[in-house]
């Protein structure tokens, strides 16, 4: 287990009490209940979105499930954007359950760091610029994570190298790179950069506990960072997805008319959410069973990726080869 070796502390390792410097990233219809226990249990921080268990039962019961697995620290991802109808339960439900850490994505992310902060559990907030991230911090954020070129879903349009030190430079709070971090060699990066934590998706698409169809798990193996194209055409928000065969005959960009829709204000309101609706639909039978209609999100680390293991053999691995990095540079 990954918990027998050495610990590597930094202020993210501190903040939350764990042995590991690294998030099990929040993934889209990826993440589930095994994987944010096992990343917990082998000394990182499991976190999963709430939006991957529907109706809000089945939310409900995952976090009642997790919870009663381990006694360590684990997170959800709340979407905070208007148009997600179930991010006030969402949080009420994580906190009750004790989730020690909040990740918001695509909104303000206010009222969940008032909420948390009343519980005692911290918040981290997605961004991808400095004009966020001095944002998030303003608002009391305990930490950001940066999302850089290389990230699956939707990624940011910086490097990782120039975005992590840049945000290093101007902030007080705690930094978590993402975007290409799938090797222990690479958090060895992440940290050099003045990162305190690395979040970690695509190596765990190809673990045991991801629940989605193994071909979707042999694809991310298979694939290579050339492999990676962003897209609007899914969200409407670039997103970063692997080339197959239906990507390139649907095209990269989103849909003129809804692009034309989405580009006026007084039909945006309306045409954000069902972009996103659409997507998710896309992405859900893609990921859950064979289909022609192909459409799998992954980051430019897929490279990194050659093998299906469980989440606490990856953990294991990271950390030693962690260890490895650090050992064989330059003195």
């Amino acid at each position: 287990m990954a918990s027998s070796r050495e610990a590597i502390p930094t202020d993210f390792t501190r903040l939350f009490g764990i042995r590991y410097p690294i998030i099990g990233a929040p993934m889209f219809l990826v993440s589930n209940v095994e994987m944010v226990v096992a990343v917990s249990e082998a000394g990182g921080i499991g976190t999963f979105p709430a939006l991957n268990f529907r109706p809000v039962e089945a939310y409900r019961s995952a976090l009642r499930d997790i919870a009663a697995r381990t006694s360590k620290p684990w997170g959800v991802n709340i979407i905070v954007n208007k148009s997600n109808a179930r991010r006030k339960e969402d949080l009420r439900h994580a906190l009750d359950n004790g989730a020690r850490l909040l990740v918001t994505s695509l909104g303000s992310p206010a009222e969940v760091i008032r909420e948390a902060h009343k519980s005692g559990a911290k918040v981290f907030c997605d961004v991808t610029n400095l004009q966020h991230a001095q944002k998030a911090q303003d608002l009391g954020a305990d930490g950001v994570i940066a999302v850089g070129v290389g990230a699956g879903g939707h990624a940011g349009p910086v490097s990782p190298i120039v975005l992590v030190p840049w945000l290093k430079e101007k902030l007080r709070i705690p930094i978590v790179a993402a975007g290409g971090f799938a090797s222990g060699r690479t958090i060895a990066a992440a940290l050099a950069l003045g990162a305190s934590a690395a979040h970690v998706g695509t190596r765990f698409i190809a673990s045991v506990e991801a629940g989605v169809d193994g071909a979707y798990k042999k694809a991310v193996v298979d694939a290579t960072p050339e492999d990676i194209v962003m897209t609007t055409r899914i969200s409407g928000t670039p997103a970063a997805v692997i080339r197959t065969p239906y990507v390139e005959k649907l095209g990269l960009d989103l849909h003129w008319a809804l692009k034309a829709l989405k580009d006026q204000p007084r039909a945006k309101k309306y045409v954000v959410p069902l972009i996103h609706w659409l997507g998710m639909r896309q992405l859900e039978e893609a990921a859950n069973k064979p289909t022609w209609k192909t459409v799998w999100s992954a980051g430019q680390s897929v490279g990194l990726v050659h093998d299906i293991l469980p989440c606490a053999e990856i953990m294991e691995r990271l950390v030693g080869e962690y260890f490895d990095a650090v050992a064989g540079m330059p003195k």
